[in-house]
């Protein structure tokens, strides 16, 4: 199938430690413990790569999880260790982070694009590119630019935060579809939930 995307890697973006794992900047780390916990996954610390590392099969394929443990900022580094020593193309690799441009409950998938002021994306674009996809899982805006940060460090509300799980688990249902028939079909089927 021409249009087939082949997923080797998903990183999860989030910040390491107890006073960040409940906070909206951490969704992406959300999403690949979603998915350990659904395909039997175990993460453990892999100092060579600067992060915690989970296999998983999904759909008969072999897939790394990764939680860089380096700080939002510094995600880049972690997922191109682990690239470079599997010889995964970047082109492989789909990134799940907290998308402040879109409401709580809602999940898009896409490939390629600018980084959107995301501190996580800008330097995995730093050290491969941008041509990875992405899994956007909204967290909402603050409502002015100057409170984005302080917005992400905390926590969501009572109200938001089933439905930003309610879009991590849509977005975990569509993994096997998006490895079988590729990222376009996946798409269609997550933004017309």
């Amino acid at each position: 199938m021409a249009d087939k995307d082949t997923v080797q890697v998903i990183a999860g973006l989030g910040n390491p430690g107890p006073d960040y794992a409940m906070t909206r900047h951490n969704a992406g780390f959300w999403f690949v413990e979603e998915l350990a916990r659904r395909h039997g996954g175990q993460f453990r610390l892999e100092n060579k790569f600067a992060g915690e590392t989970a296999r998983i099969r999904v759909e008969g394929q072999e897939i790394w999880l990764i939680k860089p443990q380096t700080y939002m900022n510094h995600s880049g580094q972690p997922i191109r260790l682990l690239t470079q020593f599997y010889k995964i193309p970047i082109t492989s690799v789909l990134v799940a982070h907290d998308e402040i441009d879109l409401p709580p409950g809602t999940a898009r998938l896409k490939r390629g694009g600018g980084h959107g002021g995301h501190n996580g994306l800008r330097d995995i674009m730093a050290h491969q590119g941008q041509d990875f996809m992405r899994l956007r899982l909204g967290v909402g805006h603050p409502g002015h630019r100057e409170q984005v940060v302080g917005f992400v460090l905390n926590r969501p509300s009572r109200e938001e935060a089933p439905l930003i799980m309610a879009a991590i688990d849509r977005a975990a249902d569509l993994m096997p579809l998006l490895l079988s028939q590729g990222l376009q079909k996946a798409t269609n089927r997550l933004h017309s939930a």
